[in-house]
């Protein structure tokens, strides 16, 4: 699962839909849960982070990283004053 790509700004929100799903699926199967046991819980006892925190743990970093650079462009990039978008595609901003 590559989720650079949600630091990138090209992250949808239906495709974290599809990677939780296909983690809870996974982490399911590993386990052999009942249906009656909560995803919630899976995460807490397997001690697995969820889509979700792994999302916003990389845009705080790449947002870090970016406040550290020494190019002055580089700034630029966490300015969105103005920011009109028609793509429903979430930034890195969106994310934090």
């Amino acid at each position: 699962m590559d989720l650079w790509y949600s630091t990138l700004g090209l992250y949808q929100p239906k495709q974290q839909k599809y990677y939780t799903k296909v983690q809870n699926r996974v982490l399911r199967g590993i386990v052999d849960a009942p249906w009656y046991i909560r995803n919630d819980d899976l995460h807490k006892d397997l001690d697995v982070e969820t889509v979700d925190s792994v999302i916003k743990k990389y845009a705080q970093s790449h947002e870090q990283r970016l406040q550290r650079h020494i190019d002055v462009e580089a700034l630029q990039l966490l300015n969105n004053d103005g920011l009109v978008r028609r793509l429903k595609r979430t930034k890195p901003f969106e994310l934090v």
